[in-house]
């Protein structure tokens, strides 16, 4: 169920709704003329507005936090919700989709001004635009400040973002399981996964809407994203070299009649999961925001940058993470103007510990936010 939002009133809880925040001038260059985002909401905004906590989503993540009218669980369920660290019976709790996403804001899906889909004509939109972007939403919400932005992963980076974009208006900031940049290396790892997806032979160039969808290509992308988000130990403990019963990958005299080992089978069935719920263009336009993020940009030395910001922070690292390093986290944390610890996520699970083991960090968030 969605509702359009025109003014504002929030009475529902975990409903997407859309708001029309006028056209959005671009860090590259671009321009993108009557943007809307989706978003949902959670709780009630006392009377002075100090009550908000933002949530940020991560690479294909929905704005879908925790359960509201629906009852639909959400991706963090271990973090928000009543009673949870964010508490929904206390915060007026937030998610916005990223501008370039295929969850309802403006993205390559949409219409354009001549009412085809922008397609291949989709600008560059980096995450220091989605944060300008959102701060206009916020605006509309009737929040000033945020009590709190948090997020994994890339929604910590958008989180970390808005800290120092905004610096006036965050109180608050959670950075899990993500640095100050995309380092070299990840990069390398989302260019392979764009890279993918322009090879689909549907592709067309990023036109590809009213024909056959770059389907093989989208799900290559997703196998080689969550190679990075899987641990090595958690790969061989859960799948070793298993064949996929009934197949064998000595079957066959020729290579295209062999098998799948299991975890081929897994892959397999994460790039096909993917395929039903994402739009492929909004995948590169969001991975290329990601490859974007640099803190720094524009804006000095890590610690120079940082020292603007007027929050307290909260950095958290999965220990088995091979995408994030939890390395990248101490540097981070290592230049803040305060000493903040960094809090270790115990996962063999790898970078996706940020979000099924997130209920770890339970009790240390519950401390932040009540301090």
């Amino acid at each position: 169920m969605t509702v359009t939002v025109t003014r504002t009133t929030v009475p529902e809880h975990g409903i997407v709704r859309y708001a029309s925040i006028g056209g959005l001038e671009l860090e590259a260059g671009g321009y993108l003329p009557e943007v809307t985002l989706a978003y949902e909401t959670w709780g009630t905004l006392n009377e002075d507005g100090s009550n908000a906590i933002l949530i940020e989503h991560a690479l294909t993540g929905s704005t879908h936090v925790t359960r509201g009218d629906t009852d639909e669980p959400g991706w963090w369920e271990q973090l928000a919700g009543p009673g949870a660290p964010v508490d929904t019976d206390r915060f007026f709790v937030v998610s916005i989709n990223i501008v370039g996403g295929c969850y309802g804001s403006t993205g390559p899906s949409s219409p354009a001004p001549d009412g085809n889909p922008w397609g291949s004509r989709f600008p560059l939109v980096t995450l220091r635009d989605s944060t300008v972007a959102e701060a206009r939403l916020a605006d509309q919400l009737g929040i000033s400040s945020w009590f709190a932005v948090l997020g994994g992963s890339m929604g910590g980076a958008r989180a970390l973002e808005w800290a120092v974009t905004y610096p006036e208006r965050v109180q608050r900031c959670a950075v899990i399981a993500v640095g100050a940049a995309s380092t070299a290396e990840q990069i390398a790892f989302a260019q392979a996964q764009t890279l993918a997806i322009r090879q689909d032979p549907n592709f067309n160039g990023g036109d590809y809407y009213g024909g056959p969808f770059p389907e093989a290509g989208l799900a290559l992308a997703r196998r080689i994203a969550h190679i990075t988000y899987r641990s090595a130990a958690e790969l061989e403990g859960r799948f070793g070299r298993a064949p996929q019963a009934p197949e064998s990958p000595l079957q066959g005299e020729c290579l295209a009649e062999r098998g799948r080992y299991q975890v081929e089978s897994y892959l397999d069935h994460q790039g096909n999961k993917l395929v039903q719920r994402f739009d492929a263009n909004s995948y590169i336009a969001i991975t290329e925001a990601l490859m974007s993020h640099d803190v720094c940009r524009g804006r000095g030395t890590l610690a120079e940058t940082l020292a603007a910001s007027q929050a307290r922070f909260f950095v958290a690292a999965v220990d088995s993470d091979r995408l994030y390093f939890p390395s990248q986290s101490r540097e981070l944390a290592r230049a803040l103007p305060e000493d903040v610890d960094v809090h270790l996520i115990e996962a063999p699970i790898g970078h996706d510990g940020f979000l099924t083991e997130i209920g770890q960090l339970g009790p240390q968030l519950q401390r932040h936010l009540s301090a």
